[in-house]
């Protein structure tokens, strides 16, 4: 039995990623929203090693909606490359956030890990089984 080339199975390989983040950041971002504004407002203080000092409950809104529906356009491969540049902002946050508070690189390495896989979804595309590809009739290259 012959093995399928790296290039026939990429695709797969592609979908597979989107759906199984997608899910985990649907699983992350969908909780904060639900949570209400306490939360929102705790979340929110992130940004705080920005030099955002307003509207807390708002950027933590702003988190778990990108997070919730940033993982279901992942899933869909829906505006994908939308969806990733709103999902590696909000890791980069949450990556300045654990370094600026001191916190170990094992809880600050989780949200570059996935800022530094959905900056490379961003090059790599959703992969040909994605709305994007279905409904911009996108060829591989």
């Amino acid at each position: 039995m012959a093995v399928p080339s790296f290039e026939k199975r990429a695709d797969t390989g592609l979908l597979l990623m989107r759906v199984s983040l997608g899910l985990m950041m649907i699983a992350h971002g969908l909780p904060k929203i639900l949570q209400g504004p306490e939360t929102w407002e705790t979340i929110g203080r992130a940004v705080e090693p920005l030099g955002i000092s307003a509207a807390f409950w708002l950027w933590g809104l702003l988190a778990g909606a990108t997070e919730c529906i940033g993982g279901l356009l992942l899933i869909l491969g829906l505006f994908s490359s939308l969806a990733l540049v709103g999902l590696s902002l909000v890791m980069t946050v949450a990556t300045i956030y654990h370094i600026s508070h001191g916190d170990s690189f094992a809880l600050s390495s989780h949200p570059a890990t996935l800022g530094a896989i959905f900056l490379c979804q961003i090059l790599t595309g959703p992969g040909r089984y994605s709305l994007d590809a279905a409904i911009w009739k996108r060829k591989p290259e």
